[in-house]
């Protein structure tokens, strides 16, 4: 490759992982955001499913409309408004405002994602074309991979908004770079109808089945809205088919699927994105809200896997050459196979555990990642094959999708019946302490709030509500003695000093044994509550198993060695 290709390939590159770096960069971010704008987890969260809703929906769409009107016209207009999105979603005041500039930076993605594609593969000979689908493919999973890890380090050291504003400097090169070295004027195009059908029924299609995975779980799945969306998405799925098998200009070629490694490609993209996107968004959340890790130390712990996606795509896209897709492709699912083994049964306490868990997950990810985008592109050339890589992006955005509904629905589950019985437990573990019945109340009553709300009372609050305590019994006996006492009035100032001090010494000695028994009481019900929740946590990855196991049957849609074509 001459020095122009090798630019057009760092700019298509750049393109490309800031479309994928934003599905993810965010996640870990949330709970800053969400003390920032002063919002509620329930309409944050369309500042993050908006960005996957457009850019699974418009991804397709906005590939034909660049074939059709230029790719590079197309792609410089993409990554003005990826740039605009992005400076808008780190200014934004509050939430309307955030998710109308995620909008904005979705749409900008689903242009540059397919457009990145082809102009990469459109820049060099067939020569080199592999190398440049290598060179993409492993960019997506990577830039997926690290959105936590640079997110958590960013709301660190920057806060949050800069999770946004450092796509501006990445955004303007790219832009640069595209004004400088690609044709704008006179460039190839395809001339040709766009399948306005299928595109409306691609759409609806999409649009219906992200919404479903998105807010199944939140509106219930067998909910009024969820199955009309459901039976939408069937009906457009099947009149898409209809229509793009008649049609002279299709928005999906339906010949893509009579290749069986494409066919192999997809299901691959799709499942081994599921296994680390359920890695990479859920266990942040445990380090935070279970083991009690800053956001920096969940970012850096979770980080082995996209090192081992780092370190081993490249490898396995050359040796895929040697041993055949069949057999890479098996040792990819193998990997990740034997990294939910680990993560099922381990003790988080043991972070080297998770570390080999993590390793070898991102390492399976990575050995399929390496060469799936060439392996996608199969045999295919002209509008087949860029057709084959944006059918390839939508994929892997359904691969994420599916992973947050599965695994956020399974885990929201298991967090529920976690803290119903743990609350069950720690109210018959505080009806059987020897405290007096009002006090027994309360502590339940205190148990019940912290763990519905997931908070922890801090150690002034409990000296405060002790004081408290002490001050109110003190003065009711005090009060009840006086009463007992004929012509207490007559007592000296002294008298009733000395007898205000007496008791409050006993009620003293009294509390201090209550919370003797609340303290161990409450150490009891911490290490049960803890033990629940990581249950809750690993429980999903433990149904996951035999899932995983299926899915290395994928492979067997791969060529052998001997029958595949270098």
């Amino acid at each position: 490759m001459d020095k122009k290709q090798k630019i057009i390939i760092l700019l298509t590159t750049i393109g490309i992982f800031l479309c994928m770096l934003d599905t993810t960069i965010m996640n870990i971010a949330l709970p800053k955001i969400q003390t920032g704008l002063d919002v509620g987890l329930e309409n944050l969260s369309w500042a993050l499913n908006i960005y996957t809703i457009i850019f699974a929906v418009f991804t397709i769409p906005c590939a034909r409309i660049a074939d059709l009107i230029g790719r590079n016209k197309i792609y410089l207009i993409g990554l003005i408004a990826f740039m605009l999105g992005s400076f808008f979603s780190g200014s934004a005041h509050n939430i309307i405002e955030l998710i109308c500039a995620r909008g904005i930076q979705s749409l900008g993605a689903a242009i540059v994602f397919p457009a990145s594609m082809t102009i990469g593969i459109s820049a060099v000979g067939l020569k080199s074309r592999k190398t440049v689908l290598t060179i993409l493919g492993i960019t997506q999973g990577l830039a997926s991979a690290l959105g936590p890890t640079i997110g958590g380090i960013i709301t660190q050291y920057l806060g949050w908004r800069f999770i946004f504003f450092i796509n501006l400097p990445l955004t303007i090169a790219a832009i640069f770079l595209a004004l400088n070295y690609l044709p704008l004027k006179n460039e190839d195009t395809i001339h040709a109808k766009i399948d306005f059908t299928g595109m409306l029924l691609s759409m609806l299609m999409l649009f219906s089945l992200t919404f479903i995975l998105i807010k199944g779980n939140d509106l219930g799945w067998s909910s009024s809205s969820i199955l009309s969306l459901a039976t939408l998405a069937f009906f457009t799925f099947i009149l898409f088919l209809i229509v793009e098998s008649r049609s002279q200009a299709p928005m999906i070629p339906l010949t893509l699927f009579k290749n069986r490694q494409f066919i192999g490609a997809v299901l691959a993209m799709i499942l081994s994105g599921i296994f680390l996107v359920a890695v990479m968004v859920i266990m942040p959340t445990f380090f935070t809200t279970v083991l009690g890790k800053s956001e920096l130390a969940a970012a850096f712990m979770i980080t082995p896997a996209p090192a081992a996606i780092f370190l081993l795509s490249p490898i396995s896209g050359r040796l895929v050459d040697i041993t055949g897709p069949r057999l890479i492709m098996l040792l990819g699912f193998l990997l990740i196979l034997a990294g939910y083994l680990i993560l099922s049964f381990s003790d988080p306490a043991h972070y080297y555990q998770l570390l080999i868990s993590f390793i070898l997950i991102g390492g399976g990810f990575g050995i399929i990642a390496g060469p799936i985008v060439v392996l996608g592109a199969a045999s295919f050339t002209g509008e087949l094959l860029t057709a084959s890589q944006s059918v390839l992006g939508l994929f892997r955005q359904i691969g994420t999708l599916l992973a947050v509904a599965i695994f956020v629905s399974a885990l929201t589950a298991n967090l529920q019946a976690a803290k119903s019985h743990s609350l069950k437990s720690a109210t018959a573990r505080i009806e059987r302490t020897a405290l007096p019945k009002p006090l027994k109340k309360a502590f339940q009553k205190t148990t019940k709030k912290v763990l519905a709300s997931d908070g922890k009372l801090s150690a002034q609050e409990q000296q405060a509500a002790i004081k408290q305590r002490t001050k109110n019994i003190t003065q009711a006996k005090y009060t009840a003695t006086l009463a007992h006492i004929p012509d207490s009035s007559q007592l000296s100032r002294q008298t009733r000093q000395e007898m205000y001090a007496t008791i409050a010494t006993k009620v003293q000695r009294t509390i201090l044994h209550q919370e003797t028994i609340m303290l161990h009481t409450t150490k009891k019900i911490k290490k049960e509550v803890k033990t629940n929740l990581k249950q809750a946590f690993l429980a999903p990855y433990q149904k996951a198993l035999p899932f995983v196991l299926l899915a290395t049957f994928a492979s067997l849609l791969f060529y052998r060695k001997k029958d595949y074509q270098h």
